[in-house]
Protein backbone atom coordinates (compact mmCIF):
# COMPACT_ATOMS: atom_id res chain seq x y z
CA UNK A 1 0.00 0.00 0.00
CA UNK A 2 1.36 3.44 -0.94
CA UNK A 3 2.05 5.98 1.78
CA UNK A 4 -0.69 8.55 2.28
CA UNK A 5 -0.15 12.22 1.54
CA UNK A 6 -0.05 14.38 4.68
CA UNK A 7 -3.26 16.26 3.90
CA UNK A 8 -6.86 15.17 4.37
CA UNK A 9 -9.74 15.40 1.88
CA UNK A 10 -13.24 16.03 3.22
CA UNK A 11 -16.24 15.82 0.87
CA UNK A 12 -19.78 17.03 1.60
CA UNK A 13 -22.92 17.05 -0.51
CA UNK A 14 -25.13 20.13 -0.32
CA UNK A 15 -28.20 20.02 1.92
CA UNK A 16 -31.73 19.39 0.71
CA UNK A 17 -32.72 21.91 -1.97
CA UNK A 18 -36.14 23.30 -2.86
CA UNK A 19 -36.27 21.02 -5.88
CA UNK A 20 -34.94 17.93 -4.08
CA UNK A 21 -37.97 18.00 -1.81
CA UNK A 22 -40.24 18.05 -4.89
CA UNK A 23 -38.32 15.16 -6.54
CA UNK A 24 -37.41 17.40 -9.48
CA UNK A 25 -34.22 16.89 -11.44
CA UNK A 26 -32.25 20.02 -10.57
CA UNK A 27 -28.95 19.61 -12.38
CA UNK A 28 -27.58 22.99 -13.40
CA UNK A 29 -30.69 24.91 -12.34
CA UNK A 30 -29.83 27.30 -9.51
CA UNK A 31 -32.14 26.76 -6.55
CA UNK A 32 -31.51 27.33 -2.86
CA UNK A 33 -31.78 25.15 0.21
CA UNK A 34 -34.95 24.33 2.11
CA UNK A 35 -35.15 24.97 5.83
CA UNK A 36 -34.24 21.32 6.30
CA UNK A 37 -31.26 21.81 4.02
CA UNK A 38 -29.97 24.65 6.19
CA UNK A 39 -30.40 22.47 9.28
CA UNK A 40 -28.41 19.67 7.64
CA UNK A 41 -25.64 22.06 6.64
CA UNK A 42 -25.33 23.47 10.16
CA UNK A 43 -25.25 20.00 11.67
CA UNK A 44 -22.50 19.01 9.26
CA UNK A 45 -20.58 22.09 10.37
CA UNK A 46 -21.03 21.25 14.05
CA UNK A 47 -19.50 17.84 13.41
CA UNK A 48 -16.41 19.61 11.99
CA UNK A 49 -15.95 22.03 14.89
CA UNK A 50 -12.78 20.28 16.02
CA UNK A 51 -11.36 19.74 12.51
CA UNK A 52 -8.99 22.49 11.39
CA UNK A 53 -9.81 23.21 7.75
CA UNK A 54 -7.28 24.96 5.51
CA UNK A 55 -9.31 25.72 2.39
CA UNK A 56 -12.52 24.81 0.58
CA UNK A 57 -13.70 24.29 -2.98
CA UNK A 58 -17.36 24.76 -3.84
CA UNK A 59 -19.41 24.58 -7.03
CA UNK A 60 -20.91 27.64 -8.70
CA UNK A 61 -24.41 26.66 -7.65
CA UNK A 62 -26.40 28.36 -4.90
CA UNK A 63 -27.32 25.25 -2.93
CA UNK A 64 -23.66 24.31 -2.55
CA UNK A 65 -22.62 27.85 -1.63
CA UNK A 66 -25.38 28.09 0.99
CA UNK A 67 -24.31 24.73 2.41
CA UNK A 68 -20.70 25.86 2.67
CA UNK A 69 -21.69 29.15 4.36
CA UNK A 70 -23.89 27.42 6.94
CA UNK A 71 -21.32 24.71 7.55
CA UNK A 72 -18.45 27.15 8.14
CA UNK A 73 -20.54 29.32 10.45
CA UNK A 74 -21.49 26.29 12.55
CA UNK A 75 -17.88 25.07 12.55
CA UNK A 76 -16.61 28.49 13.65
CA UNK A 77 -14.40 28.79 10.55
CA UNK A 78 -16.03 31.59 8.56
CA UNK A 79 -12.67 33.03 7.48
CA UNK A 80 -11.73 29.90 5.55
CA UNK A 81 -10.31 30.58 2.07
CA UNK A 82 -12.94 29.26 -0.37
CA UNK A 83 -12.70 28.86 -4.12
CA UNK A 84 -15.61 28.49 -6.57
CA UNK A 85 -15.00 26.07 -9.43
CA UNK A 86 -17.36 25.02 -12.23
CA UNK A 87 -15.67 21.63 -12.53
CA UNK A 88 -17.61 20.41 -9.48
CA UNK A 89 -21.01 21.68 -10.60
CA UNK A 90 -23.84 19.17 -10.67
CA UNK A 91 -24.48 17.09 -13.75
CA UNK A 92 -26.49 18.74 -16.50
CA UNK A 93 -29.70 16.74 -16.92
CA UNK A 94 -30.47 18.42 -20.23
CA UNK A 95 -34.07 17.99 -21.32
CA UNK A 96 -34.91 16.19 -18.07
CA UNK A 97 -34.11 19.27 -15.97
CA UNK A 98 -37.13 20.33 -13.95
CA UNK A 99 -39.06 17.12 -14.59
CA UNK A 100 -40.41 14.99 -11.74
CA UNK A 101 -38.23 11.90 -11.36
CA UNK A 102 -41.07 9.51 -10.61
CA UNK A 103 -43.14 10.74 -13.55
CA UNK A 104 -40.11 10.16 -15.78
CA UNK A 105 -39.76 6.63 -14.39
CA UNK A 106 -43.41 5.92 -15.17
CA UNK A 107 -42.90 7.18 -18.72
CA UNK A 108 -39.60 5.48 -19.68
CA UNK A 109 -39.68 2.36 -17.47
CA UNK A 110 -37.68 1.29 -14.44
CA UNK A 111 -34.65 -0.04 -16.32
CA UNK A 112 -34.06 3.07 -18.42
CA UNK A 113 -34.80 5.24 -15.42
CA UNK A 114 -32.12 3.57 -13.27
CA UNK A 115 -29.65 3.84 -16.13
CA UNK A 116 -30.46 7.52 -16.43
CA UNK A 117 -30.06 8.15 -12.71
CA UNK A 118 -27.05 5.97 -11.95
CA UNK A 119 -25.53 4.68 -15.18
CA UNK A 120 -21.99 5.49 -16.29
CA UNK A 121 -22.51 6.49 -19.93
CA UNK A 122 -26.27 6.49 -20.50
CA UNK A 123 -27.11 9.26 -23.01
CA UNK A 124 -28.96 12.32 -21.75
CA UNK A 125 -30.55 14.54 -24.44
CA UNK A 126 -28.78 17.93 -24.38
CA UNK A 127 -27.11 16.97 -21.07
CA UNK A 128 -24.23 15.09 -19.49
CA UNK A 129 -23.56 11.46 -18.71
CA UNK A 130 -21.76 10.55 -15.50
CA UNK A 131 -18.72 9.88 -17.68
CA UNK A 132 -18.87 13.49 -18.90
CA UNK A 133 -18.96 14.69 -15.28
CA UNK A 134 -15.99 12.46 -14.41
CA UNK A 135 -14.04 13.98 -17.28
CA UNK A 136 -14.25 17.43 -15.69
CA UNK A 137 -14.15 16.63 -11.96
CA UNK A 138 -11.16 14.29 -11.99
CA UNK A 139 -8.75 16.62 -13.85
CA UNK A 140 -9.76 19.37 -11.41
CA UNK A 141 -9.09 17.05 -8.48
CA UNK A 142 -5.73 15.87 -9.77
CA UNK A 143 -4.48 19.27 -10.94
CA UNK A 144 -5.88 21.52 -8.20
CA UNK A 145 -6.81 19.57 -5.08
CA UNK A 146 -4.05 16.95 -5.05
CA UNK A 147 -1.23 19.52 -4.73
CA UNK A 148 -3.06 20.97 -1.70
CA UNK A 149 -3.17 17.51 -0.10
CA UNK A 150 0.50 16.94 -0.92
CA UNK A 151 1.26 20.21 0.88
CA UNK A 152 -0.41 18.87 4.01
CA UNK A 153 -3.63 20.87 3.83
CA UNK A 154 -7.05 19.74 4.99
CA UNK A 155 -9.29 20.41 1.99
CA UNK A 156 -13.10 20.58 2.04
CA UNK A 157 -15.11 20.03 -1.16
CA UNK A 158 -18.81 20.97 -1.13
CA UNK A 159 -20.51 19.70 -4.26
CA UNK A 160 -23.39 17.61 -5.63
CA UNK A 161 -24.45 13.99 -5.80
CA UNK A 162 -23.19 13.10 -9.26
CA UNK A 163 -20.06 15.24 -9.13
CA UNK A 164 -19.16 13.51 -5.87
CA UNK A 165 -19.99 10.07 -7.30
CA UNK A 166 -17.57 10.76 -10.14
CA UNK A 167 -14.85 11.68 -7.65
CA UNK A 168 -15.58 8.55 -5.62
CA UNK A 169 -15.17 6.51 -8.80
CA UNK A 170 -11.63 7.79 -9.17
CA UNK A 171 -10.72 7.86 -5.48
CA UNK A 172 -11.91 4.31 -4.84
CA UNK A 173 -11.17 2.90 -8.30
CA UNK A 174 -14.81 1.87 -8.81
CA UNK A 175 -15.62 0.09 -12.09
CA UNK A 176 -17.95 1.54 -14.72
CA UNK A 177 -20.52 -1.09 -13.78
CA UNK A 178 -20.24 -0.81 -9.99
CA UNK A 179 -20.56 2.96 -9.94
CA UNK A 180 -24.27 2.40 -10.61
CA UNK A 181 -24.61 1.22 -6.99
CA UNK A 182 -22.75 4.17 -5.46
CA UNK A 183 -24.76 6.99 -3.94
CA UNK A 184 -23.74 10.07 -1.97
CA UNK A 185 -26.60 10.61 0.45
CA UNK A 186 -27.55 13.84 2.18
CA UNK A 187 -26.06 14.55 5.58
CA UNK A 188 -22.88 12.53 5.03
CA UNK A 189 -19.26 13.61 5.34
CA UNK A 190 -16.50 11.56 3.69
CA UNK A 191 -12.95 11.73 5.05
CA UNK A 192 -10.13 10.46 2.84
CA UNK A 193 -6.41 10.01 3.08
CA UNK A 194 -4.99 9.48 -0.40
CA UNK A 195 -1.78 8.34 -2.07
CA UNK A 196 0.34 10.47 -4.45
CA UNK A 197 -1.94 9.48 -7.35
CA UNK A 198 -4.97 10.73 -5.42
CA UNK A 199 -6.36 7.25 -4.77
CA UNK A 200 -7.89 6.24 -1.46
CA UNK A 201 -5.63 4.91 1.28
CA UNK A 202 -8.19 5.26 4.08
CA UNK A 203 -11.81 6.35 4.22
CA UNK A 204 -14.21 7.26 6.99
CA UNK A 205 -17.83 8.29 6.63
CA UNK A 206 -19.97 10.16 9.13
CA UNK A 207 -23.71 10.65 8.73
CA UNK A 208 -25.66 13.16 10.76
CA UNK A 209 -29.27 12.62 11.77
CA UNK A 210 -30.89 15.86 10.67
CA UNK A 211 -33.57 17.23 12.95
CA UNK A 212 -36.84 18.21 11.27
CA UNK A 213 -37.64 21.90 11.06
Amino acid sequence: MADALPGQLIIVRHGQSRWNVKALWTGTRDVGLTGQGHVEARQLGQSLEHTKLDLAYVSQQLRAKETLQDLLEAAGQTGLPSHVNAAINERDYGSFTGQNKWQVEAKIGEGAFENLRRGWDFPVPDGETLKDVYNRTVPFYRETVLPDLAAGHTVLIVSHGNAIRSLIKYLENVSDHDIEDVEMIFGTILFYKVDPEGRMVTKQAKTIAAQPV
